[in-house]
């Protein structure tokens, strides 16, 4: 799931760094408030290379779009949710950072945002009605 959030950086916590097995890892949040009739506050994490697209922004002053996937995990009973930052737009500027998998844009060049692929299941592989296939493939 991709969503876009606008606001405004009102506070960077610390940089979280660590070791795991598939070796050294760091981790950047932030919050953002949103700019509506009654503004929220969203914890987004960055991971990464993408703790750098928040550097030189401005904290209460720029206007941002951050385009976020939501995770939810279980740990010990307990489930935990996420908000991971994928790419920040300053307010009329072209993406500082592109979806994950694509190469870095050069600045001003328009970006098309990749939503990330959908589970499918069994039914959306089922036979169509009246008994046709779907084999369409040209070999």
């Amino acid at each position: 799931m991709a969503l876009d959030v606008t606001g405004r950086i009102v506070q960077v916590l610390d940089l979280q760094t660590g070791t795991s097995a598939r070796g050294d890892w760091k981790k950047q949040e932030f919050i953002l408030e949103t700019e509506e009739q009654y503004p929220r506050k969203i914890c987004i994490s960055l991971w990464g290379d993408r703790i750098n697209d928040i550097a030189g922004i401005q904290l209460n002053k720029e206007l941002i779009t951050v385009s976020v996937a939501l995770e939810s995990r279980e740990f010990n009973g307990r489930w935990y949710t996420e908000v991971r930052g994928w790419r920040i737009l300053r307010a009329g500027q072209a993406p500082v950072n592109t979806a994950p998998g694509q190469v870095n844009t050069v600045p001003g060049q328009s970006v098309s945002p990749q939503v990330p692929p959908t589970a499918l299941s069994a039914d959306d592989f089922a036979k169509p009605e009246g008994g046709d296939s779907f084999d369409d493939l040209p070999f």
